[in-house]
C-alpha cells in the first residue's frame, strides 16, 4: 500500500495524476490538505483539533499541514501502514535551499520520521504542464524504491524537467545546491497609511551549481538526491567540544 499526500491540496491535478500511475504498481491512499499549504515546511497542527473528510474511494481531505497528513494517515485513517510514502506532485520545483521550506518534501520528511520509505516528486514551472511526463518518471522511481528499498531516516527528493518524456536527458544522482537566497522586502501602505510587506529573495549562486539539484535539472535531467533529517555538523562536534564549557 502507498500513501499519497501533497501541500497544494487535494484538488492539484500533480496529485491526481501522481496518484493514477501509482495503482499501476500497488493500492494508494491519499490523505491530502483539504487546500493548498504550500511553503509551511515541517508544520504541524497543535493548537486544535483536525478533521478528516471523506473525498472519495480511499481519499481523505484534510484541514492541516502536509504533516498533519501523514501523522494522521498512518496514526488512524490508513487501514495499516504503508510500504511507502509518496508526496507531489508539487507545481513547481523544489531544490536547494527549497526542501528547508517546502510542505512537500515535509511531508516525505514526516515519513521517515516514521520508519517509512518516502519520497518528494516535484515537476520544474512550466505551460503546458507536462504531467504525463512525471507521471511516468514518479511510478518508475517509486517502484524502484520498493524493490530496492530505503535506508532508515533517507528519503528521496525528485526534480522532473516541464518537457515531453522524448525530451528528458536522462536521471541523475545529485547533491542537493548550497546556495541560499538572499533576502528582498517589498514595502507599502494601505489606505489607511498602515505599513505592509511582502517578503522574498533570489537564489543567489553557488560555485558547483552545474552538478547539483539546481544545475542539472535545469539542464534537462530528473533529478534525484538523497536527504536525512540529521543535521548535525559532525566535523565541528571536536572543535566545539574543546571549547570552555565548565558551568
Amino acid at each position: 500500500m502507498i500513501l499519497a499526500t501533497n501541500d497544494d491540496g487535494i484538488g492539484s491535478p500533480g496529485l491526481r495524476h501522481l496518484v493514477e500511475a501509482l495503482r499501476e504498481i500497488d493500492d494508494v491512499w491519499v490523505v491530502a490538505p483539504d487546500a493548498e499549504r504550500s511553503g509551511v515546511g515541517m508544520a504541524i497542527t497543535i493548537d486544535r483539533p483536525l478533521r478528516a473528510k471523506p473525498a472519495g474511494s480511499q481519499a481523505f481531505a484534510v484541514d492541516g499541514t502536509p504533516v498533519d497528513c501523514v501523522d494522521l494517515a498512518v496514526g488512524e485513517l490508513l487501514p495499516s501502514r504503508p510500504n511507502l510514502v509518496v508526496s507531489g506532485i508539487n507545481l513547481g520545483q523544489n531544490v536547494g535551499h527549497d526542501v528547508h521550506f517546502s510542505g512537500t518534501v515535509a511531508a516525505a520528511r514526516k515519513g521517515t520520521f516514521l520508519g517509512l520509505a518516502s519520497i518528494a516528486f516535484s515537476v520544474v514551472h512550466g505551460d503546458p504542464w507536462q504531467f504525463d511526463t512525471a507521471a511516468t518518471i514518479a511510478r518508475r522511481i517509486a517502484k524502484m524504491t520498493l524493490d530496492n528499498g530505503l535506508p532508515e531516516g533517507v528519503l528521496l527528493n525528485v526534480n522532473i524537467p516541464n518537457v515531453a518524456m522524448s525530451d528528458l536527458r536522462g536521471i541523475r544522482v545529485v547533491p542537493q545546491d548550497l546556495g541560499p537566497y538572499d533576502t528582498h522586502v517589498l514595502t507599502r501602505r494601505d489606505k489607511l497609511g498602515r505599513p505592509y510587506h511582502w517578503i522574498g529573495g533570489k537564489r543567489l549562486d553557488s560555485p558547483n551549481r552545474a552538478e547539483t539539484d539546481v544545475g542539472v535539472v535545469s539542464e534537462g535531467y530528473v533529478t534525484i538526491t538523497p536527504l536525512q533529517p540529521d543535521m548535525t555538523a559532525y566535523d565541528l562536534v571536536p572543535e566545539v567540544t574543546r571549547w570552555s564549557l565548565d558551568l
